[in-house]
């Protein structure tokens, strides 16, 4: 039996695989500043958080020398030059394929600028599979939460599945009463996501026996 009515999907780091591309990125402004850069994956994990304010602090930036807005100006413009290479993480589009074959709507839900999380959607070739995209109105990525209520409100959902890959996505879900579920192969470490109350997977093979239990 089918436990929710909706499919509440994060983008980056759930089903883009652009940890590689958050890493390239960020090492761009520090390297241009004389900062230390980021030297892995794993210390990325560690680093990564919301709202991006407090990352750009984490990693060394200096917010009180250059304005926040500017700083994620020339980080998205870095951005898009690597995002070429980033790609979806394996068996996205069968795990998509399977819920749609469910009549589950799914919906996505980013704190990605909603322009160019749709372009991403179509240039991927995964646009057809929700049933909305939910992205905020600028590229400062401060949080979704007030998106997905306002969501919740609007379409009064009977019982949601948030799917993420960070704690900025359990603290979503806690906000519009969703269950949630963590994968720990994005933008943050898995050690960091299991001291939170929700499930934790590796990957998203894992996910489709977790709708049916």
């Amino acid at each position: 039996m089918i436990r929710y009515s909706h499919i509440l999907w994060d983008f980056n780091g759930t089903l883009l695989n652009d940890v590689q591309t958050g890493l390239q990125s960020a090492n761009v402004l520090l390297l241009r500043r004389n900062l230390k850069p980021i030297e892995s994956i794993a210390s990325y994990r560690q680093l990564f958080c919301f709202p991006i304010i407090e990352y750009y602090r984490k990693i060394g930036l200096d917010l009180t020398a250059e304005s926040f807005e500017a700083l994620a100006e020339e980080w998205m413009e870095q951005y898009r030059y690597f995002y070429r290479s980033a790609a979806l993480f394996a068996n996205v589009v069968e795990v998509l394929t399977t819920i749609q074959s469910l009549a589950l709507p799914q919906i996505i839900l980013s704190a990605t600028e909603k322009n160019m999380l749709t372009v991403q959607l179509s240039e991927l070739g995964i646009r057809n599979y929700f049933a909305e995209i939910l992205g905020l109105d600028n590229i400062h990525a401060y949080s979704k939460v007030n998106l997905a209520i306002s969501w919740q409100e609007r379409v009064k959902p009977s019982k949601m599945l948030l799917i993420g890959d960070t704690a900025h996505d359990f603290e979503t879900a806690e906000a519009i009463g969703a269950d949630c579920i963590l994968v720990a192969n994005g933008h943050q470490a898995k050690e960091n996501l299991q001291k939170l109350n929700c499930q934790v997977l590796n990957d998203l093979t894992e996910l489709l026996s977790q709708l049916t239990k």
